[in-house]
């Protein structure tokens, strides 16, 4: 056996570990989660992410793996063959897009409607590609006058449009979008981190070049998985570059090959997928493909409806002034004058147990943002989520007073 004993003194001995580490795991039990996400988890995926770990080359990994494919292909409703999910949060959707079809000669068209598009300028430039931008003003939507002006302005190669803009509450519509892009012979990326699955979305019939969404918004899955889908358009573009994807880990060559897209006769070990975030993740997939995608668009409509007349009888102002522009996962309404937005949310964690969000980049301190998202858009979560903003809000004004 080891002496350690002289290993320990010539390092001048062994740190000692805080005794807040040693104390028992502490974690809220029944917090409801209404900010932009996560969501809370329903029961079925709980008890699916309490199974046994199993090995990420396992078979049994695998035919999960398959399951989440084939979930991914219906939530996107694509037949896409480059569906899969990385291990990852959602950011990595967007920095897997941009770097796989990407390169450094391009020149990259970024609708900026809130900070997704500040956070795709920010990666594609660190990506070496020419950025150009289109800015519309928050909680606005881009028009098919103004997209259209830009693609002959800037001859893009590439295009960034975010469907959820989740910092504002907008829904970004993307009917006849991918036919302009087409028409100038670039690829659409869109960002549906914040409405897959809550929101219509047709991947293949709109003309999407990518897509990526989060695991934990509306699929009710833990954070830590990103899906995302890419088509043949996209894959030419991969399978055609003069350079190598800049970053292993995102090259969806070798992603695709792990997910076994491309029915190679190995799968190839690429990273260690955690087999508890898949158990999450196929679970969550099932039980919307269950409810089916109809059933829970009508459902997030209605309770978002409900959220946002209570906001209205209120006299509190919606952010996003269309209401064919409003998303019905995350509802954004404007801080009234003298409350103070961080106040707001502490309170309402620290009394209520419930998370809502202020804004969020260039939003911050105008607005909160309530999600409604998963099992939890259900309208219980309104009258509770109402019930309490109003005590809440009522503190807030007699506190600013004194």
């Amino acid at each position: 056996m080891q002496n350690y004993v002289s290993i320990i003194k010539n390092n001048g001995g062994i740190k000692p570990v805080s005794d807040e580490l040693l104390l028992p795991l502490i974690v809220p039990q029944k917090r409801l989660l209404l900010g932009p996400g996560p969501s809370n988890l329903s029961e079925r995926v709980i008890r699916a992410i309490s199974n046994p770990l199993v090995g990420h080359m396992h078979a049994e990994t695998f035919k999960m793996m398959d399951d989440i494919k084939a979930g991914l292909q219906y939530v996107f409703q694509t037949n896409n063959r480059l569906t899969l999910a990385i291990s990852a949060s959602g950011h990595s959707g967007m920095e897997a897009c941009l770097a796989n079809l990407l390169e450094p000669t391009d020149t990259i068209l970024i609708i900026k409607a809130g900070l997704w598009g500040e956070r795709a300028q920010e990666m594609s430039e660190r990506l070496g590609a020419h950025v150009e931008t289109l800015t519309i003003p928050l909680g606005s939507a881009v028009t098919h006058q103004q997209f259209e002006s830009a693609m002959k302005k800037f001859k893009p190669a590439v295009v960034f449009l975010t469907h959820s803009e989740s910092s504002t509450g907008l829904k970004q519509p993307l009917i006849g979008f991918g036919d302009i892009v087409r028409r100038y012979e670039a690829l659409l990326i869109v960002d549906a981190v914040a409405s897959l699955g809550g929101e219509p979305f047709f991947m293949d019939a709109w003309k999407i070049d990518a897509a990526y969404t989060g695991s934990q918004k509306v699929i009710g899955a833990p954070p830590g998985l990103t899906p995302i889908s890419l088509n043949s358009r996209a894959e030419r573009k991969l399978l055609l570059r003069k350079n190598k994807v800049p970053v292993f880990y995102w090259d969806m060559k070798e992603l695709g090959n792990y997910w076994n897209c491309f029915k190679e006769p190995v799968r190839r070990y690429h990273h260690t997928i955690s087999a508890t975030l898949v158990y999450g993740l196929r679970e969550g997939l099932a039980q919307l493909a269950e409810e089916g995608l109809e059933s829970s668009w009508q459902r997030h409509a209605v309770a978002a409806k409900k959220l946002r007349e209570g906001f209205e009888a209120r006299g509190l102002e919606l952010f996003v002034k269309e209401p064919e522009n409003r998303l019905n996962t995350i509802t954004a309404i404007v801080v009234p004058p003298g409350v103070d937005c961080q106040f707001v949310t502490r309170r309402m964690m620290e009394k209520w147990n419930i998370e809502i969000a202020g804004g969020l980049g260039p939003t911050a301190g105008k607005i909160f943002r309530i999600g409604l998202m998963g099992t939890n858009a259900n309208l219980k979560n309104v009258d509770d989520v109402l019930h309490a903003l109003d005590d809440v809000l009522k503190y807030s004004t007699r506190h600013s007073r004194l």
